[in-house]
Parts: structure tokens; sequence; C-alpha cells
């Protein structure tokens, strides 16, 4: 073999195996050897129905183009509707640059691969083949947003005009949740912190530099100045001088404490009781004490916690809503991310926090365990496994779930029995 024809045979292989191990259409035509109009053209005969689909506004350019073999294959495939590849895969191969190599935040569609929950691969009524226009788009996944948006008494206008205003639809660069740019960047782009009347109504303090969002809620809420509609106290009586320095001072954003110090002030009572127990919540210790689970200006949810329990705890005790997540059998308090249904968020005289001393009168909150069981089970009743543990519910369930039902930590209620009941062994 020459070395010209070798670099010929290398040349078309390189042509046909694009990435994704999709080839480009008019390759296809080449590689099957299709007859004039073939690729696309021919297609419409026996589809009938693309015939209406193409006098849309919005056609995809490969149809349009009648090269219906750049996404299909013309005879068979592992892929549904014949595809060619993966549809993310196929996406990508026109639109490699969608996702950036530094993408700070992704859309979870994209990266799924899923452009059709989005996009009609053909045609649509909508610009970028959009199945739906505008926020009708976004709100059919994000309906809790949606649905907060509509019950809003104070609307934020750029929300009205498009989620695209401030989000990019596939990925960003600049920050998370799909920002085009970071906070407050994103909303200094529309308000000017140095007009007489924004630095008046924050008090005169220089808040150009903060994240706005930790005060206001861009999307709407039912407070004046978009606030979150969970304010803390001082914010709601414009006394922020309450926990920072003055607005004149040489620190004025500087709080005049630090860590959980700084909130006993005014929440002497609660900060004295956690710390009069034997086991303090850690974070409450630690550096930024409060503000660990704790807004300090506003906030979506009540008590000012930071998100809702399921997503604040799961921040550090990952692995439990993990656990959770692949249980067989769902427990209620968890699902419903009540966690304080069982745990007390400062602090507590008993293991893991828990509010109950007894397990037993822990659960028969929620569980009748006389209905559910005659084992016996209370302080006089001793493990058979350790004399020096007592029987009660976790002795033979898991409160954060397990691979079996029932919360039980073996496949089958044999198993578990036959820990303690050795004589039943088979």
């Amino acid at each position: 073999m020459t070395q010209r024809l070798t670099i010929a045979i290398a040349f078309t292989l390189a042509l046909l195996l694009l990435p994704g191990g999709i080839v480009r259409a008019e390759d296809n035509a080449l590689k099957f050897k299709l007859k004039p109009g073939a690729s696309g053209k021919l297609c419409l005969n026996c589809h009938n129905d693309m015939q209406e689909t193409v006098k849309k506004p919005f056609v995809h350019t490969p149809l349009k183009a009648g090269e219906c073999i750049g996404c299909h294959s013309p005879h068979a495939s592992s892929h549904g509707k014949l595809l060619a590849a993966e549809t993310g895969s196929i996406c990508r191969l026109c639109h490699s640059s969608v996702v950036p190599a530094d993408a700070k935040s992704v859309h979870k569609v994209v990266g799924e691969g899923s452009c059709m929950k989005c996009h009609d691969p053909h045609a649509a009524a909508n610009k970028s083949n959009l199945v739906k226009g505008g926020n009708d788009l976004c709100f059919s996944c994000h309906k809790e947003m949606g649905d907060a948006v509509a019950k809003a008494r104070f609307k934020h206008p750029p929300v009205a005009k498009g989620c695209l205003t401030c989000h990019d639809p596939h990925a960003s660069t600049k920050g998370g949740f799909l920002l085009k740019s970071d906070v407050p960047g994103l909303c200094l782009g529309c308000h000017n912190a140095t007009k007489p009347l924004f630095i008046k109504q924050h008090m005169n303090y220089p808040v150009a530099g903060s994240r706005c969002t930790s005060c206001h809620d861009p999307h709407g809420s039912d407070r004046p100045s978009i606030l979150y509609n969970t304010v803390h106290k001082p914010v709601a009586n414009r006394m922020c001088n309450q926990c920072h320095e003055e607005a004149g001072s040489a620190n004025p954003l500087k709080t005049k404490r630090t860590g959980f110090e700084l909130c006993k002030g005014c929440h002497n009572d609660m900060v004295n009781t956690a710390m009069g127990k034997n086991r303090i919540h850690w974070p409450l210790l630690a550096g930024r004490g409060c503000l660990a689970c704790h807004n300090p200006h506003a906030s979506r949810q009540k008590a000012l916690i930071k998100g809702d329990l399921l997503t604040l705890c799961g921040s550090c005790h990952k692995d439990t809503i993990q656990r959770q997540e692949k249980s067989v059998t769902k427990h209620k308090p968890i699902m419903e991310g009540n966690c304080i249904a069982c745990h007390d968020p400062h602090g507590s005289d008993n293991l893991f926090l828990v509010n109950n001393a007894s397990t037993i009168e822990l659960c028969g909150k929620c569980h009748d365990w006389q209905k559910h069981s005659t084992h016996p089970i209370g302080d006089k009743v001793k493990d058979p496994r350790n004399k020096n543990q007592t029987l009660q519910c976790l002795s033979c369930h898991r409160s954060h779930g397990t691979d079996y039902k029932h919360f039980i930590p073996f496949p089958t209620t044999s198993d578990l029995c036959v820990q303690c009941h050795e004589q039943f062994k088979r």
C-alpha cells in the first residue's frame, strides 16, 4: 500500500468518524450509496405527516435542507426512531458549544442529553424550535416556581419578561443556577447602587458589593421591595445597626459580634437552653454559629432557615439522605423534609440529638407499636446480642432506611429474628 493511498484512507475515516461516532449527512449519503434525494426528500413519500411539519415557522436546519440522514440511519439502528446515536450525542455534533468546558452550572436536561424536552427536533411554532414559548416552557418543569411567581403580590419585572433575561438555558460560565452573570453583578445591570434613593433604602449601608439575594427574592414575593416572605425583625424594622457597625463607620458591614454570640443578644433563652444540653449541634459552636443554618436577613422558609430541611440538613448529612433515597421503604418525616420531627436542631441530652430520651416513646408519636407487635421491648428487656442494651424499635429497624422492607437490616424477617433466636437457624 502506497503512502498516498494510506493517507487517503485515513482522511476518509476521519471524515466519517466524527465525535460521538456520528457521520455527517453528506458522508452518510456516500457511505450508503444513496440515490439523489434519498437522504431526505424521498423520506417524505412515506412520512406524510412531515409535509405539514415543515410548514411550521421554525424548521430544524437539517430537515429544511432535506437531510434526514444527518440524524437518522436509513436502514437500522440500536436507538429509537432509527436515530444514528443517542439524542444528546447527535445534537452535540452541530451544537458542540452549548456547554462550555468551564461551565459553573449546567441545565440538568442538557447534562442528561434530553434536548427534546425543550426542543422539537423537526419544527416548531417557536424560535429555536422550542416546544413551548416563553416562561411556559420553563414552568412546565419548574411548576412550584411557576405557581409562586403567579401568586406573588410584588412581581420582579425581568421574570415577567422571561426567565432567559437572567438565566442561560443551557449552561453558565459565570455562576450557579444558570445565571448569565453572578450576583450582585447581574442585579447591578438594572439597579444603580449609586442613586441616592437606592442608598437611602439600604439605610446608607454600602451594599453594592453584597449578595442581593440574601434579602430579596429575585422571582417575586408578597412583601414590598420583593423581600423574602420571612424577614428578620431588625431588617423589617430597618435597624441594621442592631447587628452591624454604624453605616458611617470604618467597617459598616462588620457584625458587632461573631458566631452565636451575635444572635444571643436577642435569642438569649434559645442559646442558653441549647448550651445547657449534653450534646450541641456542632454548627452552633463553629465559626459562623447560627448563620450556618439561618439567613440573617430574610428567607423563603420559616425561622429564616436557608432552605427546606431536606436540602439544608442534607448539605452536611448527605450520606443519610442518600440512604433514605435508596431505601425500599421510605420514612415519612424524611420524605417530607421534617428532620426536626425526631431531632433537635440546636442541642439535646440524647444521642444523635433526638428529642426524646426514649426511642420507644419517640417512635410512638407516630407508630402505635403495641398494635404493631407483641414482641417484648422496653427498659426491662435485655438484648440477647448485648446484655448492656435493651430491646427497642432500633433493635430491629433502621430509622433512615435500608435495602429491605420495613427498615429491617436483613433480606427477610427470618434472617432478622434468628440474630437473637439462634435455636431457630436453619
